[in-house]
């Protein structure tokens, strides 16, 4: 899980990437298209719906709707939530089947207790370990999300998120969070052994306990892969955060500067202490 300067949510916010040039990309490359038509059909296997039995689903982060078309073509009824309009223009332009709503999901989930009947969400949970804003919170906004999340699924059902998680501490971040928020289940990886293949699944249950299911290929691989969430030593370090960022001394200050000044935002210069040497006065 090594950290990549490419990763989409280092360039900006989510509503700010995923503008118009982006949006269309989604909804016209053919290979973005397969790839998230294949993690769409693993989450709703890993969501352990009953056979035969039209669902009413959550699908956050939906996008242009890529994820909605699988779940209409499988005989079920999705409601999708999103953050960026030019995403959810494309999926209107493509007259998906679902509802959809435009909303920041660090914000909470706007539902009634036990409206759906489980939930998918498609590469954006890692999203929301960003602070975009100064008022964002890593931890407050993740449990924000999760506690809203479990009050609006119906019990004994799933939520179901696929992720790119940056590095273990991230991991450890979100499923605290997850847990904290009252979610039972843990994480299912997929081909743990391919550096291509290799995929995770955050796979909660909201209400009662469940079996994880075997992650994919695990049976060939020559080590053990854990598919419970096992929290670490350092776990304590996100409750004792009391919903505050850890604010980790020069990369920490050099990532937030760089961000705030892709935003346009003035920044003081940098010193000895932050990077590039300050000019000297005369």
């Amino acid at each position: 899980m090594a950290s990549s300067c490419r990763r989409p949510e280092h360039t900006g916010p989510p509503d700010v990437f995923y503008n118009e040039e982006e949006a269309r990309k989604y909804s016209q490359n053919s290979r973005m298209i397969e790839i998230q038509t294949q993690m769409s059909e693993r989450a709703v296997e890993l969501l352990n719906l009953p056979e035969g039995q039209a669902c009413y689903l959550l699908d956050v982060g939906c996008g242009s709707g890529l994820s909605g078309d699988y779940l209409t073509e499988e005989g079920h009824h999705w409601v999708g939530v999103d953050i960026s309009t030019a995403m959810l223009d494309v999926a209107l332009d493509r007259e998906v089947e679902g509802d959809l709503l435009l909303g920041d999901m660090g914000q909470g989930m706007p539902y009634r207790p036990g409206t759906f009947d489980g939930c998918i969400s498609i590469s954006a949970l890692q999203w929301l370990c960003n602070a975009d804003k100064r008022s964002h919170s890593p931890p407050k906004r993740l449990y924000t999300f999760f506690s809203t999340l479990y009050s609006s699924l119906a019990r004994g059902c799933r939520a179901v998120f696929q992720l790119y998680p940056e590095n273990s501490e991230q991991l450890e971040l979100i499923t605290s969070q997850a847990m904290r928020a009252g979610f039972t289940g843990g994480m299912v990886v997929d081909y743990p052994n391919s550096s291509k293949a290799k995929k995770f699944f955050l796979c909660l249950f909201a209400g009662g306990t469940g079996v994880l299911p075997k992650g994919l290929g695990s049976e060939t691989s020559d080590r053990t892969v854990a598919n419970q969430v096992h929290y670490s030593e350092q776990r304590c370090r996100f409750n004792n955060m009391k919903g505050k960022s850890a604010k980790k001394g020069r990369d920490w200050i050099m990532e937030k500067k760089e961000r705030r000044r892709r935003q346009g935002k003035e920044v003081r210069p940098d010193t000895k202490y932050t990077g590039r040497q300050r000019r000297p006065h005369f």
